[in-house]
């Protein structure tokens, strides 16, 4: 199924790219949520969290890891961010192409667990 995302991974539509290897690419999403907002998706097609099989569980640990440099890449490791998959409508899952936001830049408000002592 063709999305915005194929088509970016394709080059038909651009971005602005911050990580590319042949497995994965990284650019800045064109609606931030925070200053530092960076769209991290797989190139080989998964629609969902739902769909990761077995064999993509090394794209997804490769996935964390380039999440982590570009954090580091941007100066928000040390100060914090927060690495979101969004999985189907309730989430606002907008793009059936697994994908993480990894969002930082500012003090973000608190989320479920967030200030919790069970946290």
């Amino acid at each position: 199924m063709e999305t915005i995302f194929s088509k970016i991974i394709e080059g038909s539509i651009p971005c602005n790219k911050v990580f590319e290897n042949e497995r994965i690419l990284a650019f800045y999403d064109i609606e931030p949520a925070a200053p530092v907002h960076v769209l991290i998706i797989p190139k080989k097609p998964i629609p969902s969290m739902n769909e990761v099989a077995p064999e993509d569980l090394p794209l997804i640990g490769e996935m964390h890891s380039v999440a982590q440099q570009i954090a580091k890449d941007l100066g928000i490791a040390e100060t914090g961010y927060r690495l979101i998959n969004n999985c189907g409508p309730d989430s606002g899952q907008a793009v059936s192409h697994l994908h993480y936001h990894l969002v930082g830049g500012a003090k973000l408000g608190a989320l479920v667990g967030g200030s919790s002592s069970h946290a």
